[in-house]
């Protein structure tokens, strides 16, 4: 496994040697956590929620040195609540209050899940969503940025229920489920440790 030090003339480490670490930003703290994690070359790494707190650009260059490391053969379990970080791993596991809910690739979870979503785009989304939460055959209608999705593990009793508001007011586009729509899915179903 390499650990390759920085050229002296690299912009992106100029004037960081001499700084304390507790001066660094949260970006620059989780590469030296990692630095250090890496000294004694190990198998396999556990990083927990290792970009919280990181900013997007800082965020992606982890990602991609975790994998050059993944590529030497080193090991890592990931705890994250990102769903776009989750779907740069090669397999997942969803746990929930102690219940493993699921597990697999990113296509395997996705297609155990079984749910069928729609996107819909139009005026006053949040008032559509409020009036769909609860009718059968919808298991949810999350907004998604400028957008709504519509899921439910049941595709006949999903269509009986949106079928009312399927008119001119707004565009509906049957998309395929994304990771973060399976996981509130599976989140929903799961009953918490003050519940049982």
């Amino acid at each position: 496994m390499r650990l390759s030090a920085p050229a002296s003339n690299d912009s992106a480490w100029a004037g960081r040697q001499g700084q304390l670490a507790g001066e660094l930003s949260g970006g620059w703290k989780q590469r030296l956590a990692l630095a250090a994690c890496l000294i004694h070359q190990p198998k396999l790494l556990l990083l927990d929620e290792p970009t919280a707190g990181v900013d997007p650009k800082a965020r992606r260059e982890f990602w991609e040195h975790i994998h050059d490391l993944a590529a030497e053969g080193l090991t890592f379990l990931i705890t994250t609540h990102y769903m776009d970080e989750a779907e740069r791993c090669h397999r997942l596991a969803y746990l929930a209050y102690g219940t493993l809910l699921t597990h697999g690739t990113v296509p395997d979870v996705i297609a155990d899940a079984g749910l069928t979503t729609w996107s819909v785009v139009g005026h006053d989304l949040h008032a559509l969503a409020e009036q769909l939460r609860g009718r059968p055959g919808v298991k949810q209608a999350v907004a998604f940025g400028s957008m709504l999705h519509v899921s439910g593990d049941d595709a006949a009793a999903l269509e009986r229920a949106i079928a009312p508001f399927r008119t001119g007011a707004y565009a509906w586009t049957r998309i395929g489920s994304s990771l973060e729509d399976v996981f509130i899915h599976l989140m929903e179903r799961s009953a918490d440790n003050f519940s049982r």
